[in-house]
């Protein structure tokens, strides 16, 4: 009897015109920050970029954050390797200079080699470096190379702190689509060891040019990809990373904060090829 009545009235609404059922919101997804280490205001970045993001799209940040200021910030990554569990992305924002335990990398590297998405921004590029010959092109896929085989760059210095201009390539990504040419503030030029072609899943997406004048007067143009993505191990995880974002006033730039929007969605594979969220995705109504 009660099936008959629940089919009954299943009918009757569906016979009823202009009654819609609203389909139900997709889950959020679930993001991890990684902030701390050396060189930077983390304790207010955390929040620019938790705040930028959540902004932007359907996501929820949870910060993994150390107040831990030297070149070997301690977290819980180091020595889990499931430190990710439950989360759709994870993005690194930290300064770690100074590990180079190849074990803790393999738990750093751990989701990611699992096919977990990852975003990296700025200070990252220069963190879990296990050889100490680093500004040697490295052979991707090779013990010393693991944590850029993740990046899919290669990077060993930066310049002095000088405005970049900032130049999209014709790359076709969803990720640039429609985003125009900015130059920065003050910001550090990371610089490309070797070309980051040579990494097979690399694909760059801007360029950077800054110029620098040294203690004689002398200038220097100096070039380099500062946007880029990257498809790594196995799984072919999706890897979005920028070199921008040393200073307070970048990370809260709304031409940065999309960047790295867009760059986050991407790697969900929650970006359209109109570099528009997919639907569900845009702005969460409060």
């Amino acid at each position: 009897m009660l099936s008959s009545l629940r089919r009954l009235v299943l009918v009757t609404a569906l016979a009823l015109p202009g009654l819609t059922f609203a389909a139900a919101a997709p889950k959020p997804l679930k993001i991890l920050l990684l902030t701390g280490g050396c060189c930077h205001d983390y304790v207010a970045q955390k929040d620019l970029l938790k705040n930028g993001l959540e902004a932007r799209a359907n996501v929820i940040v949870d910060h993994m954050h150390t107040a831990d200021k030297t070149t070997r910030p301690a977290f819980a990554a180091h020595t889990n390797p499931a430190y990710a569990q439950g989360y759709d992305l994870v993005i690194h924002d930290e300064c770690a200079a100074d590990i180079s335990d190849p074990e803790m990398v393999k738990n750093v590297l751990a989701p990611h080699l699992a096919g977990l998405p990852g975003v990296n921004l700025h200070c990252a590029m220069h963190s879990y470096r296990v050889t100490k010959d680093y500004a040697r092109p490295l052979a991707p896929g090779s013990a010393d190379a693991a944590w850029f085989d993740f990046l899919g760059l290669q990077s060993s210095r930066h310049g002095p702190k000088e405005p970049i201009k900032i130049s999209f390539t014709k790359s076709g990504s969803p990720i640039t689509k429609g985003l125009g040419d900015w130059s920065t503030g003050n910001e550090e030029l990371y610089n490309n060891v070797q070309d980051p072609k040579v990494f097979p899943g690399h694909r760059s997406l801007a360029t950077g040019f800054q110029t620098t004048t040294d203690k004689k007067g002398v200038k220097t143009d100096n070039e380099s990809v500062v946007v880029w993505t990257n498809l790594y191990g196995p799984k072919q995880a999706r890897v979005f990373s920028t070199t921008i974002g040393h200073m307070n006033e970048t990370v809260a730039d709304a031409r940065y904060l999309e960047l790295v929007t867009r760059g986050v969605l991407w790697a969900a594979g929650k970006l359209g090829d109109d570099g528009r969220p997919v639907a569900g995705y845009g702005p969460r109504v409060k």
